[in-house]
């Protein structure tokens, strides 16, 4: 594949120890600001607390290349002093993407991504705006090579979101990332999210659901009578954000904003057919259920076409029903440098699974998607 341009629609970086004391003030959040502690004899681990609850862990976040090697050797727990420094050091970032074949990269956080879970939405909208402002300092060390998507919680301040949105369009930021569920009781179709998207729809920057990002918590398994990180969890990724895409088309958000974009970020990809053409029979054989009618003769799978696009990272089987997703809307990810990454064998593992797919659908795929859709030049 040496031939293609590759550009990783999901790439990551591991939020420094000091983002967050450094950017938010504390004399309005004190403790609440996110700060990484380090443990005793027991415990040599640094972790990341808001208060005195403990979010976060250093490990499987910048574990790249360790499932190629020793996958048993993985785990939450770790020091910042042992992870890869592209995680958080741009220039460090650029050479692991020489190294790996890529050209250009959208980087979401790592830390963040569960804090959007957290119940205070002024707190997380704190953090998120103290994050976008770091992050585009860290893409501005190639910014032609490093986009990132902001992070905005929307909740009952619409207009705070939509305040931070643009704020996020003025810093150079590409993507608007939201939660991929919103919070318990609230659904995606309800009318006072609609200021919000006609906002999106009016910027024409594209919004993204990105795993880990819902707004309550998810099920968890006990363990030695501790919680512990769920692999039901990690294997139904699709479930929330299904509710997400169905609950938009099916209440006509994307045909009354035409230019709104929604990126399922490290979903994967063979759950949109099945979904699609369910969507379609509840559409034609179920009106009393999908009450929103389209316009002239529109059914899901066109919105589907049209506004929702899916990131993937290793879905061969999805790279099979690509007719059926729709090549267009389809976007390759790396995960670098989280514990799943393709890093630093992105390029013979998409040989393999891009295996017998024509070149200009392979170009798609790798590149030229996101191209298009991020403005990569």
């Amino acid at each position: 594949m040496e031939e293609l341009k590759l550009i990783s629609s999901d790439s990551h970086v591991v939020e420094p120890p000091t983002l967050w004391t450094d950017r938010m003030d504390a004399s309005v959040w004190g403790s609440q600001i996110p700060h990484v502690r380090t443990g005793g004899i027991d415990d040599p681990y640094d972790s990341w607390f808001v208060g005195d609850r403990k979010v976060a862990g250093t490990g499987a976040a910048a574990a790249a290349g360790k499932r190629f090697d020793d996958p048993g050797a993985i785990i939450q727990a770790g020091r910042y002093s042992d992870i890869l420094p592209g995680a958080y050091d741009p220039i460090e970032h650029l050479k692991d993407m020489d190294l790996d074949g890529i050209f250009g990269g959208i980087v979401y956080p790592s830390v963040a991504l569960p804090l959007f879970g957290l119940e205070d939405p002024r707190l997380v909208r704190a953090i998120l705006d103290a994050y976008n402002s770091w992050v585009v300092e860290f893409c501005s060390a190639n910014p032609r090579r490093l986009k990132a998507a902001a992070g905005v919680v929307l909740d009952d301040d619409i207009p705070g979101a939509i305040e931070s949105m643009q704020q996020a369009v003025q810093l150079g930021l590409s993507a608007i990332m939201i939660s991929s569920f919103p919070r318990e009781g609230e659904r995606y179709h309800l009318p006072g999210y609609e200021p919000f998207w006609a906002a999106a729809n009016d910027l024409d920057i594209p919004l993204n659901f990105h795993v880990t990002t819902n707004r309550f918590g998810g099920p968890q398994i006990i363990v030695d009578g501790k919680p512990n990180f769920n692999a039901t969890d990690r294997s139904t990724t699709d479930f929330y954000v299904r509710q997400s895409v169905g609950d938009m088309v099916f209440s006509g958000v994307f045909e009354r904003f035409p230019k709104l974009k929604m990126v399922c970020v490290e979903h994967e990809l063979g759950w949109i057919p099945f979904f699609t053409q369910r969507m379609d029979v509840q559409y034609k054989d179920r009106p009393d259920m999908a009450s929103y009618r389209f316009k002239d003769g529109a059914i899901p799978s066109d919105f589907m076409r049209r506004n929702v696009f899916h990131g993937f990272q290793e879905d061969a089987l999805g790279i099979q029903l690509r007719d059926l997703i729709g090549v267009d809307q389809m976007l390759w990810g790396s995960d670098y440098p989280h514990a799943e990454s393709t890093f630093p064998y992105s390029r013979s593992i998409l040989d393999r699974i891009l295996e017998g797919v024509p070149d200009g659908e392979r170009a798609k795929m790798v590149g030229l998607n996101a191209q298009r859709l991020y403005e990569f030049i």
